[in-house]
Order: structure tokens, then C-alpha cells, then sequence
């Protein structure tokens, strides 16, 4: 039976869409009934799209929010002005590296708001639209299993810093509280339920770089008991979880280890881990799985990135297939899904991989799933 087929959730967006998008972020005016329209259609095109790559997971690709992590500053309250801009230690260490990438577009632009006052959900409305779009796209696609994704609480606390609540603990605590009914709408609606978990690893030197391993460790702690609280609803086995280490292209040399974060990331209340394997710095840690294997419990599946997302290379199904049975031969078929490194359009209107590339990637993943033991 061949590896099942996913990736991490954001695609390519039209411009039309990116238009709309950006026309809402900027206060700019646009007609909200056109604006549903685009995202509905867009959402139907990028299911078709992940289908006929061969993907039997799918998302609607993050299709409607700016981003993954700061869209939750339109859904809940609490949230203005601007959060200082944190740039990954291994960019800061090599400047003309930052300042080539900044001067080429190639860092996104869009608001960061701080939390100034107490978090609030403003309803439900934008996401069951989103949920209607996807399970709506994925009928008439012929397509049995979607997921969608969801800010996690550190992630959240990542890009939208506290300037509130008195404590890091309490802001996480209180955003655990306030995306607590998002998760479980996603998941009563029938799809599965990723959270996106950056804060993990990414976070270490981007947020963290003062602390030494050990503390950022306890930090991440924290961030996974924040996390859990909000699942206790959820049936475990409807949720995914997303580690990274950032989705772009740099050196890298400042990212922790899988070897450190491991027992974090299996802590997670999730059936599914998600995490890379295709970014050369941590393409050789699946021997950390392989390792520790006994510490894997029996009731996760490892859902490892076989295609880069950084990159135009359009990875040979071959090696995608080697890249899998790395890690059937360590908990078998049945617990393997094969995935991508990280999202193809993490943030509207940018990404380094061309729109038609991406989802070559995502069939040079479903060809070498196809050929896995």
C-alpha cells in the first residue's frame, strides 16, 4: 500500500487574491461580497490542483489569511500597533546576506501588531467561511480528507508580542483560552487540525537567542503545556502539529537541533508531527528518529518534509522515495505520511518558489510515495 500524500498547509495565491487581501490590511476599500467570491474560487482551484498532484490530504491553502501566524490579529481583539521586527541569528551574522534579501523583496511586509489588551475572539464567522470554501472545494474535487491549519499560542506570542498581560505564561495562557474554540470548530466541522508550531525551534534564535539551550527548552515547555490546554477537547487523533526552523533560505547555522527539541515536539497533544527533513541543515537527523525510536510513542505518525519549499529544484521522485523509507523502515508504512519541508506561500504575495513549481514539488512527492515501500 503506497506512503499517504500531505504537505504543511499554505500554497501559492493568486493575485487576485493577494489584491483583496492586502486592500483588507491596508483599510483600503473593497467589496467584502467580490472579496468572498475570489476566496471561495480560489480555494476551489487549489484543491483541484493539490488532487491532480496527487495529494490525498489537502488544505485550502491558508487561502484567505495574510499569513499563518498574524491573521488571528482580525479574528480577535486585543491586538494594535506594531511588535519590534526579530531577525534569525544566522541572518545577523551574515548582514550583506539580510541586507541582499531585504533589498530584493525578499523579506515580506505586513503588520505585526502587539497585544495591548486583553484577547478575544470576535466570532467564528471568518473561519467557517474558510471551512465552508474548503469542504465545499474538497466535494466537488472528489477528495475524502482535508486538514486546516491554526496559529498555535507560542507562535502566536512569536510574532505578536505581549505588552499586556504580566507575564510570558499568562499571555500564553490566555490565547490557549481564546483559540480554544477555533480548534474545536475545525475539527467538529470533520477536517483534521494542524497547528503550527515554529515557536519550537524557529524561536531558539530568533526570540531566545539570549537563553542557553537548556532555558530555551523550559521555554518551549511552557509553550507545549499552553498548547495541550487548548487541545483537551479535541480527540488527539485529529490533530497535527508543525515544527520548523523558519521557511527561508539562509544558512541556518544557528538552529537547534532536532536531538534537543525531540522530546518537546513528542510532548505534543497530536497524532501527527510534521518537521523537516529536506533543508540540508537537518537533513541528517532522521537518524535522531531512528535513535530514539523507543521514545517515539506507538500512537504517533511521522509526517517528515521529503520536498524543500525554498528552493526551485523539483526534487526526483527517487530521492523523495529514499527520503520516505528513511523513516518506514523505522516505524513502518502505516505511520508514515509523506509531507513537505514547510508552506509554499507562508505569507500572501510572497514566496520563493514559482506557483507552477510548487505543485511539480508536490507531485515529484506523491510520484516518489507512490514507489515507497
Amino acid at each position: 500500500m503506497p506512503v499517504s500524500t500531505t504537505h504543511v498547509g499554505s500554497l501559492p495565491r493568486s493575485q487576485k487574491v493577494v489584491d483583496f487581501i492586502f486592500a483588507r490590511e491596508k483599510d483600503e476599500p473593497y467589496d467584502p461580497a467580490a472579496f468572498d467570491a475570489a476566496m471561495t474560487e480560489a480555494v476551489s482551484d487549489t484543491v483541484r490542483k493539490q488532487a491532480e498532484a496527487g495529494i490525498e490530504i489537502v488544505s485550502d491553502g491558508e487561502t484567505s489569511k495574510i499569513s499563518y501566524a498574524t491573521y488571528v490579529k482580525d479574528r480577535y481583539t486585543g491586538f494594535s500597533g506594531d511588535s519590534p521586527r526579530n531577525a534569525p541569528a544566522d541572518l545577523k551574522m551574515f548582514p550583506g546576506f539580510l541586507k541582499r534579501i531585504a533589498d530584493e523583496g525578499g523579506t515580506p511586509q505586513y503588520a505585526r501588531p502587539m497585544c495591548v489588551d486583553a484577547v478575544t475572539s470576535k466570532g467564528q464567522d471568518e473561519l467557517n467561511k474558510d471551512i465552508a470554501n474548503l469542504k465545499a472545494a474538497m466535494a466537488a474535487h472528489g477528495v475524502e480528507r482535508g486538514f486546516m491549519n491554526a496559529a498555535s499560542p507560542g507562535v502566536i506570542s512569536l510574532f505578536l508580542q505581549n505588552d499586556y498581560y504580566k507575564t510570558r505564561e499568562a499571555y500564553l495562557a490566555a490565547l490557549a483560552d481564546a483559540m480554544k474554540a477555533e480548534y474545536e470548530t475545525i475539527v467538529a466541522a470533520g477536517l483534521d487540525l494542524q497547528l503550527d508550531c515554529p515557536d519550537l525551534a524557529l524561536s531558539r534564535h530568533m526570540l531566545f537567542g539570549d537563553l542557553t539551550d537548556a532555558e530555551f527548552l523550559k521555554v518551549a515547555a511552557g509553550h507545549v503545556e499552553a498548547l495541550n490546554h487548548a487541545l483537551t477537547e479535541v480527540p488527539q487523533d485529529r490533530v497535527r502539529v508543525h515544527i520548523c526552523w523558519g521557511n527561508y533560505e539562509g544558512p541556518h547555522c544557528c538552529d537547534i537541533g532536532m536531538d534537543k527539541v525531540f522530546s518537546t515536539l513528542m510532548a505534543t497533544r497530536s497524532r501527527y508531527v510534521l518537521f523537516e527533513t529536506s533543508n540540508p541543515r537537518h537533513g541528517h537527523e532522521w537518524t535522531v528518529f531512528r535513535d530514539r525510536k523507543s521514545e517515539i510513542p506507538d500512537d504517533k505518525v511521522l509526517v517528515p518534509g521529503v520536498v524543500d519549499t525554498t528552493t526551485n529544484f523539483v526534487e526526483h521522485p527517487d530521492l523523495v522515495t529514499q527520503r520516505i523509507e528513511r523513516f518506514t523502515d523505522i516505524v513502518g508504512a502505516e505511520r508514515v505520511i509523506a509531507g513537505s519541508d514547510c508552506g509554499f506561500g507562508t505569507f500572501a504575495g510572497f514566496g520563493a518558489v514559482d506557483p507552477d513549481i510548487a505543485y511539480a514539488k508536490l507531485q515529484a512527492l506523491s510520484d516518489g510515495a507512490a514507489q515507497a515501500r
